[in-house]
């Protein structure tokens, strides 16, 4: 099921209304997007969206195989910060782990089924892909390319 999908990034910075041929949807970024939701009309929406992109099969969910191997992919991530620190660990704000750890998510299940990822995010998803062969592209790329 090889496709598309936009890291929440995306959703955020450029706010696209059309998606391409075989986009698929991150229940990751919905879940990420639900969390910010103003108000329950904006929750209603994209919970809509969450259902319909799950009726039509087009929804990426991660398995518990993919939160298994997101944990082993931050324990990387954390171990190779640590040692380009001289072995000590550097501080990261709570929002930045979480925010790390969302992507790693969306990258281990768009790599199960074998979709790009589309983000704003380059050098998280890059760092990432360095311990999760996940197909990435950058945003601007994107978007330039789809005029």
């Amino acid at each position: 099921m090889p496709g598309i999908t936009f890291d929440t990034s995306v959703f955020v910075s450029y706010k696209p209304v059309e998606f391409p041929a075989g986009f698929l949807m991150s229940a990751v970024v919905i879940q990420e997007i639900l969390a910010a939701a103003v108000d329950e009309t904006e929750m209603r929406r994209w919970s809509a969206t969450f259902r319909a992109y799950e009726r039509e099969g087009r929804l990426i969910a991660p398995t518990s195989d993919d939160w298994l191997m997101a944990g082993k992919v931050l324990c990387w991530l954390a171990r190779g910060r640590k040692k380009s620190a001289g072995g000590k660990s550097p501080r990261r704000a709570p929002e930045a782990k979480q925010r790390m750890a969302y992507d790693t998510l969306i990258a281990v299940s768009a790599r199960r089924v074998g979709a790009t990822v589309v983000t704003v995010n380059w050098d998280d998803f890059r760092a990432i892909q360095y311990y999760c062969d996940v197909k990435i592209q950058r945003a601007s790329d994107f978007f330039r390319q789809s005029r």
